[in-house]
């Protein structure tokens, strides 16, 4: 029959062999050097086998001794290891959080430092992934996700609202007033550039607008809006996106909007989700707060912006054309 090892005597036993003495091995261990030597005669005898010769008051391991101590001098440095790393990991925090890729590169990332400097203590993963996490299955504490933010059994907030214009070089625009003052008459002569994954698309802005679709060349189509925000700014088209992650761009010039007789329209759009037990997590409590944080003061930044540019918002009426 198997004996399940002691591993009380074993961690006794590997001091011992590891130091030379009982002495220095019941000191380490905080106990007495009797406890010790009663811990290795017990693990002889149920093992069956001399671990230690002992002459003039020391220590030599046998054979057997040896082949033990290389086996539990290893183990133990292992969890002596994994103890330390355990221990750094409850000092520090760490967290792990999912985001669209557009949204982690022109919004989330550029703030991020600022946090980092605020909390140097904090180890972050950002997974810029367009797929929604499985908190089941994955190990990540928090997504910040782009959609319209009913996800059953989940914990939703939304942290940001969208601003959606049509935009595009000043060149471009500039080329276009050359076929039409008119702003409808604008895309008449327009490239349109598609942003397929956004919750507001070309076709039912043209619709709400009243305005006849363009016959346009072969159509530009894009799964990540900072791809399409990017041709738009290299004078390709008019682009339809979010001013949240063109921002830059309009605090630059570099993009403007196609005209400014066009409302913006606001909706909800970026959430911080979560399952509802991860929300008494400290770290992701107060990722959570700065998140929001930031949010409001992005929600006064943008809004300032696309006044001084002219622009009218309004909230999405409730029969918009907005996913929902």
């Amino acid at each position: 029959m198997a004996i399940n090892p002691n591993l009380n005597s074993l961690a006794y036993f590997e001091a011992v062999a590891r130091t030379g003495r009982v002495s220095l091995a019941a000191a380490e261990l905080g106990v007495s050097a009797a406890a010790v030597s009663q811990q290795l005669k017990q693990l002889e005898e149920q093992w069956g086998v001399r671990l230690f010769r002992r002459k003039d008051r020391r220590l030599s391991l046998t054979l057997d001794g040896e082949t033990l101590f290389q086996a539990t001098t290893n183990a133990f440095r292992m969890i002596r290891g994994a103890r330390a790393v355990v221990l750094r990991q409850r000092n520090s925090r760490q967290l792990t959080v999912r985001s669209s890729p557009s949204l982690a590169v022109r919004w989330l990332t550029p703030r991020l430092k600022h946090f980092l400097d605020a909390n140097p203590d904090w180890g972050i993963r950002i997974d810029a992934t367009p797929d929604f996490s499985d908190f089941e299955t994955e190990a990540i504490d928090l997504d910040m996700r782009y959609g319209a933010g009913a996800w059953e059994g989940l914990h939703t907030e939304c942290i940001i609202n969208d601003f959606f214009l049509p935009m595009c070089s000043p060149a471009y625009r500039e080329r276009l007033s050359t076929h039409d003052t008119d702003p409808a008459g604008l895309l008449t002569h327009a490239r349109l550039i598609h942003s397929v994954k956004t919750l507001y698309q070309w076709d039912a802005w043209l619709l709400v607008h009243g305005i006849d679709p363009p016959l346009e060349q072969a159509p530009l189509r894009f799964d990540r809006s900072s791809m399409a925000i990017q041709l738009a700014r290299d004078g390709a088209g008019v682009v339809l996106d979010s001013a949240t992650l063109a921002q830059e761009d309009l605090e630059r010039g570099t993009l403007v909007p196609l005209s400014t007789a066009f409302d913006v329209v606001e909706f909800p759009a970026y959430w911080i989700a979560c399952p509802p037990r991860h929300v008494s997590r400290r770290n992701v409590r107060l990722f959570s707060d700065w998140i929001r944080e930031q949010g409001r003061s992005f929600d006064h930044q943008a809004r300032n912006l696309l006044f001084e540019l002219g622009c009218r918002i309004r909230f999405a009426s409730d029969d918009e054309p907005v996913l929902r």
